[in-house]
């Protein structure tokens, strides 16, 4: 799991040179430094204490909204199945992106007004969803809480409220069963990792983290209650579902993203020192890639070698687990979400935000092919 809202501002440094090792250094510190106050205080939010503006009516530029629209979160499914999380809706389509319907956050809807982020799936059944939601509007109608699909994000449910009790960061499915989950609320530092195990209803703290802030974590597929969490410090492992936790070494400096395909499958992270692999369920990573980071990494299911990079400017790809790298053809706009499909390992599906769209790339066609409904 990746989480979406530090990407579009390591999105902007690392599009500056994502080959300069200076750079991603500087990257790595002002990333440290404003990932909380600014982060989200340029979507309204957790850490910030601006009140969100009601945005003047604007025209419609696709069938996701106006152009002042953003991609937050995107899923696939190894049913053709896409979910796209925005500020302003969350989109699901049953075709592979041929047609979209609004399903939630939308007017009238559950979460209308709220933004909507973090959007993960349970790796032990990808029907059941979790979101987390913020205002997007003055005066929303929606309330501010995690929310729940349990068929795929046809419908959804609320769970915990998230307002006044300290802004969730993000959520992450655990492995362990369908209804854990994960969170972190940043306001309680060390102490903001909290568990659910009833969907998202009730959250308690398992143990304190080895580190003062995290960036996101990943629950290993097919280890249950094996964890990782990484962050501006390194990298910490659980073994007992965040009870306890012990620090990784051979990590140098941040890890802002990281993915895994499968059960026994490779671990990829990507930080200040370039692209790790892990082949023992995290115990240990090793350096394979020096010459560049990307402020996402994501791995096809089908082939675990396959693995792909994001830059603000360019999507990247490797096909021996990350050790070399190739562009795609390049593609304009602000290149926002990057998900691979379940079903074809030659194919990856990018979302843009400003306005929000949506794209497939084939490797038989060599070009991306645009998925975005007509206004």
């Amino acid at each position: 799991m990746k989480f979406d809202h530090t990407n579009w501002l390591y999105k902007f440094l690392a599009a500056l040179n994502p080959i300069n090792r200076s750079r991603r250094l500087f990257s790595s510190l002002l990333l440290s430094s404003c990932l909380f106050a600014i982060v989200f205080s340029a979507c309204g939010g957790p850490d910030s204490t601006n009140t969100p503006a009601e945005n003047p009516p604007e025209q419609r530029v696709n069938g996701f909204g106006t152009a002042q629209n953003h991609v937050h979160s995107f899923l696939a499914f190894p049913s053709h199945v896409l979910v796209l999380a925005t500020h302003y809706g969350l989109f699901r389509s049953a075709d592979g992106g041929a047609s979209w319907t609004l399903t939630a956050a939308g007017p009238g809807q559950l979460m209308d007004g709220m933004m909507t982020f973090s959007l993960v799936s349970s790796p032990l059944n990808p029907r059941r969803l979790y979101v987390l939601t913020l205002p997007s509007i003055n005066n929303p109608k929606g309330t501010q809480a995690l929310y729940t699909s349990a068929d795929q994000g046809v419908t959804w449910q609320m769970g915990i409220k998230t307002a006044g009790t300290g802004s969730m960061y993000f959520v992450a499915a655990g492995n362990d069963s369908a209804d854990e989950a994960y969170a972190y609320v940043t306001n309680e530092g060390a102490n903001g990792f909290k568990v659910s195990k009833d969907a998202g209803k009730h959250f308690i703290s398992p143990g304190p983290l080895p580190f003062g802030r995290i960036l996101g974590m990943l629950a290993i597929p097919g280890a249950p209650g094996n964890l990782l969490v990484y962050s501006n410090d390194g990298v910490a492992r659980s073994v007992d579902g965040g009870a306890h936790w012990s620090t990784v070494q051979g990590v140098e400096g941040a890890v802002y993203a990281m993915t895994t395909a499968a059960p026994h499958g490779p671990i990829y992270a990507a930080g200040d020192a370039g692209i790790y692999s892990s082949q023992d369920s995290g115990k240990s990573f090793k350096l394979v890639y020096k010459d560049a980071s990307y402020g996402a990494l994501t791995v096809s299911p089908v082939q675990p070698q396959l693995l792909y990079g994001k830059t603000g400017r360019q999507i990247y790809k490797s096909t021996d687990g990350g050790h070399t790298w190739h562009t795609l053809p390049q593609i304009k706009g602000n290149l926002e979400s990057l998900t691979p499909d379940f079903n074809d390992a030659a194919r990856v599906y990018l979302a843009l935000s400003y306005p929000t769209e949506v794209y497939r790339y084939d490797q038989g066609q060599s070009a991306w092919v645009s998925l975005t409904p007509k206004a």
